[in-house]
């Protein structure tokens, strides 16, 4: 469990709050709190929709007389502006969907490509040097397969971390709680259920090791 929605939310089983990651959710940009997480309070509706209004200036923005170095700057300030916390050389092509991306930290020289989607109900680390392919999803919210818990409307997220010097192959499906050490290469099309350890290349649904990478 992680963040503004879900550092305060509804356990499944009784588990406690995770404090570690609310302290690491505290450090991060633009987070709202309240105290039990219910995606219809004011404060996660709010910020849903700062997240859709920056996103939309963000993928629309392409004016005529726009140059590289221009655009360069429109986009590192927007993406200041949305995220909880990002690096330098950060480069994320349009169009992208983030839940709330306050949830999301990117270290530096990240780049994301065409229709990446990231529903950030929890946090989502990336590393640098980090690339990905088109229509890569990362989901961090889940539910309990009981029935009646989710007739009561419980929510909850689980982090995903990926590793520095990683490679997200195009469309590959990274689900929540997973973590992807450094140095991996997920092949396109994956998807992703369980962590892959550092410096592996992983494909196929679900995702398998099929080799290790020479570590430099």
């Amino acid at each position: 469990m992680s963040h503004h929605t879900n550092a305060k939310a509804a356990l499944p089983n009784g588990q406690d709050k995770n404090q570690e990651i609310i302290k690491r959710a505290r450090e991060l940009n633009h987070v709202p709190w309240c105290e039990q997480y219910d995606s219809f309070v004011p404060e996660l509706k709010e910020a849903r929709l700062r997240a859709r209004k920056l996103t939309k200036k963000y993928n629309d923005h392409l004016p005529e007389d726009a140059t590289v170095e221009s655009l360069t700057v429109f986009r590192e300030d927007a993406l200041g502006q949305l995220l909880g916390k990002v690096g330098k050389d950060c480069w994320i092509e349009p169009t992208f969907f983030f839940d709330y991306g306050c949830n999301i930290s990117i270290g530096d020289r990240f780049y994301g490509n065409s229709n990446l989607v990231i529903i950030d109900c929890g946090l989502v680390t990336i590393g640098d040097r980090v690339m990905f392919g088109p229509g890569v999803n990362i989901y961090t919210a889940t539910h309990e397969t009981e029935v009646q818990s989710r007739r009561q409307d419980i929510e909850f997220a689980k982090e995903v971390r990926i590793g520095n010097d990683c490679w997200i192959g195009g469309c590959a499906l990274i689900l929540p709680g997973v973590t992807i050490g450094d140095g991996c290469t997920i092949g396109a099309g994956s998807v992703v259920t369980h962590d892959i350890p550092p410096f592996s290349v992983a494909v196929g649904s679900p995702a398998r090791v099929i080799k290790k990478v020479t570590v430099c």
